[in-house]
């Protein structure tokens, strides 16, 4: 399928944040639970074998689903600490309060973080899950450059499910999903409810942003082309696609990690 990058919701300033939450923790809770991106642990770890401890900062966290296997997982395989800071341009700052509380090594960036300037501070291995696709082009080459101009690696993780099918699917497993995992959401609120049962505004939204980030993700040649237009210096690429054959979050990821040549 050509890429076409139609607007989500999600990136819209003007869109309620009750709207938003309620898409991105359902996301969270969906991520949390299929642990969708096991195969790229070993990718990760070997990226960052030489640090001790890992260090890993997470952009656009979103709802920041997933991210304690992550941490569970590498540490388990490198036998390492691993830190975890998490960050967004739009921090959901209770989310990721939940997931500290829940996980010694996860902190968080209660200010703003733009993609594409990280702040020097914020060292470590640089993660985006389910989030590149985003960007356009030009600011997903910015959001590379950056990292390759600070000298600091950088892994970028899609599902790479894509196609009629993959639309079709989902077009009927989030509303389902929603109706049935809403309330074990937290925190509980009216709103959620409301506008999850009774005026269905977050199970729309949620559809729309995910057949549309279908429509938006990069293939691998995509990511190539991208990586080719960068000015990377003793900076080297690795793309492809792993897959996670077992389980409810069977399907295909797709990486790119880029990294200083060592």
């Amino acid at each position: 399928m050509k890429r076409r990058h139609l607007f989500e919701f999600e990136d819209l300033k003007w869109f309620p944040d009750v709207f938003r939450r309620g898409t991105t923790d359902f996301l969270s809770f969906v991520f949390s639970k299929t642990n969708r991106y096991a195969p790229v642990v070993p990718l990760i770890a070997e990226a960052v074998d030489d640090q001790d401890p890992v260090r890993i900062v997470d952009l656009c966290s979103g709802g920041s689903g997933g991210i304690a296997n992550l941490q569970r997982d590498l540490s388990a395989l490198l036998d390492k600490k691993v830190t975890v800071t998490l960050s967004d341009k739009y921090p959901n700052l209770e989310a990721f309060q939940k997931i500290k509380e829940m996980c010694e090594g996860i902190e968080y960036e209660t200010e703003s973080v733009d993609a594409t300037d990280v702040p020097e501070r914020l060292e470590g291995f640089r993660t985006i899950f389910t989030a590149f696709h985003h960007f356009k082009p030009d600011m997903a080459q910015a959001i590379l450059q950056d990292a390759v101009d600070k000298k600091v690696p950088i892994g970028v993780f899609e599902l790479g499910n894509k196609g009629p099918k993959a639309i079709a699917k989902l077009i009927v497993t989030v509303p389902i999903g929603l109706l049935l995992v809403t309330p074990f959401l937290r925190p509980r609120r009216a709103s959620r409810f409301l506008f999850t049962y009774l005026l269905p505004v977050i199970p729309l939204a949620t559809i729309w942003d995910g057949v549309v980030s279908i429509l938006r993700v990069y293939t691998p040649d995509q990511l190539r082309e991208l990586t080719a237009n960068i000015d990377a210096v003793d900076y080297e690429w690795k793309i492809g696609t792993a897959v996670h054959a077992e389980g409810v979050g069977k399907g295909e990821v797709l990486y790119l990690i880029g990294a200083p040549v060592k």
